[in-house]
């Protein structure tokens, strides 16, 4: 090694090390270097040296010390850090996009939960965020990848036809026939309909349309690196599926597809195995209420679609559906469960009292157990949050109106994430505001407002709790939205 290129070295593990011990005296990651020590001998974090190891090619992390103690450092690093991290030194980014490095984390403790919201501008585009809610900052994903796929014959313009006169979602017959309204729209957005999940640490987009045509492809964004990659396609071409988490495996059901008579409701389902990258077919949704209209002509007049899922009690919920443009018709819905691989009928109360926004769909999210539904059908400019009862099958509202700018064609979101129900919804500004329930303490301030007092960026600085009418909801991160629309969102402990 040449001289110069010696001391850029040294200088550049100084400014390392300066970095690690400044984070890591303000971080929350309480640790001391006999721990770290300690901590090296323990069986949780034992690495073995080979000739073809990442870290035999690679200098050591930080000067004095071996890589085994220096991996810990880097794992009790926050986050949000990261982006920083990597420009210490080419070894540093290595060990930060490593897979060691993370599974060192989850051994340690040290994951974090973030927030990832999807957002879609007025050009069609989609646009991803993460919210990490220790800094209370937001940071940008990398853009969705394009598509390229082999041309399909154009000739969706008469099944969509076909699809509003045989019945459809109310929202996906609109969606489709404002995108051909427009030129090349659908080779521009191959995104439309897709549905998004999350398992494992990765977000996954699934399916979609593109050219008219729906897609069996399966997008993943890996955090660690940073990147989205394709991984093995669903054995169904489907768009507006919806999706679920259970025993560490993404389950996808319904949707529509395209066929030659046009645009067609699925009842197929199936699971992703993220370790194996494997799909596999599970039973198709009986759609049992479905089978017992009275007549033929309802029968084909009336399609069932799936308008939710939640995971719930170890096993799948998916609330159904029967439409026929430009109504829809409640149907209660069916369970999955993966002990018998099999679907039963969702029981009474749970179906019938699910609360459903715009289109039918209906938003869930399973917080320390319990299942919770926003019902915003009170007012325009406010909801309640609904908790089910499955002792008695029935849903319970919750105290505390939320307020909600209901102007918007997905107003709002639901997450569950650090064991609190959180709302992600609009405000009369167009500022994407995260909402937090606290029903224990209502007067506990924001960690944001006293940690962070400092920093006045619109993006990182939640407002102040809300009025005595939102009760127990105070906002805990807003940031500029513009006229996006809310997409979906997801959690992720990494």
């Amino acid at each position: 090694m040449a001289v110069e290129d010696r001391k850029d070295y040294q200088g550049c593990s100084i400014k390392g090390e300066r970095l690690m011990g400044g984070i890591l005296s303000r971080s929350n990651h309480n640790s001391n270097v006999g721990d770290l020590i300690e901590g090296s001998q323990s069986a949780s974090c034992k690495r073995q040296r080979t000739s073809d190891s990442f870290w035999e090619h690679s200098p050591r992390l930080i000067p004095s010390l071996p890589d085994e103690i220096s991996i810990q450092i880097l794992a009790r690093l926050p986050r949000i850090h990261h982006l920083n991290a990597k420009l210490v030194s080419p070894s540093w980014k290595a060990a930060i996009m490593s897979p060691e490095l993370y599974r060192c984390r989850k051994k340690l403790g040290t994951t974090e939960v973030w927030l990832y919201l999807l957002t879609k501008t007025e050009g069609d585009k989609f646009l991803w965020y993460a919210f990490d809610p220790i800094s209370v900052r937001w940071q940008k994903l990398p853009p969705m990848p394009a598509i390229a796929v082999n041309d399909e014959p154009r000739s969706g313009l008469s099944g969509i036809r076909a699809w509003n006169m045989a019945g459809s979602s109310i929202r996906i017959a609109d969606a489709i026939r404002g995108w051909l309204g427009r030129r090349n729209a659908l080779d521009q957005v191959p995104f439309c309909g897709c549905a998004i999940g999350a398992v494992d640490g990765c977000l996954y987009a699934l399916g979609g349309f593109f050219r008219a045509a729906a897609m069996r492809s399966v997008w993943r964004y890996d955090p660690i690196v940073n990147a989205w990659n394709e991984v093995s396609p669903m054995s169904t071409a489907r768009a507006y599926c919806k999706t679920g988490v259970l025993n560490g495996k993404l389950y996808v059901v319904g949707g529509v597809t395209r066929d030659r008579g046009g645009l067609t409701p699925l009842q197929s389902a199936e699971v992703f195995n993220p370790h194996t990258g494997i799909w596999s077919e599970i039973p198709s949704m009986p759609f049992s209420k479905a089978q017992m209209l009275p007549t033929a002509f309802l029968a084909d007049l009336l399609k069932p679609i799936a308008t939710g899922m939640t995971s719930y009690r170890g096993k799948l919920y998916v609330p159904q559906s029967l439409y026929c443009w430009p109504f829809f018709v409640d149907v209660g819905g069916e369970v999955y469960d993966p002990e018998t691989n099999a679907w039963i009928d969702m029981p009474l109360g749970m179906g019938d009292g699910w609360p459903a926004r715009q289109a039918g769909t209906k938003l869930s999210v399973t917080v320390e157990g319990e299942l919770y539904a926003l019902d915003p059908s009170s007012t325009l400019d406010s909801a309640r949050i609904k908790v089910y009862d499955h002792q008695d099958d029935t849903w319970k509202v919750i105290e505390g109106d939320i307020p909600i700018n209901d102007n918007s064609e997905s107003p709002y979101l639901l997450a569950g994430f650090l064991g609190k129900l959180h709302v992600i919804t609009k405000d009369a500004n167009h500022n994407i505001m995260v909402m937090q329930a606290d029903r224990q303490n209502h007067s506990t301030p924001s960690p944001s407002t006293s940690a962070n007092s400092s920093q006045k960026n619109l993006h990182e600085v939640p407002e102040p709790v809300l009025g005595s009418e939102a009760n127990m909801w105070r906002v805990v991160a807003l940031r500029s939205g513009g006229t996006a629309e809310l997409v979906s969102c997801q959690i992720l402990d990494v």
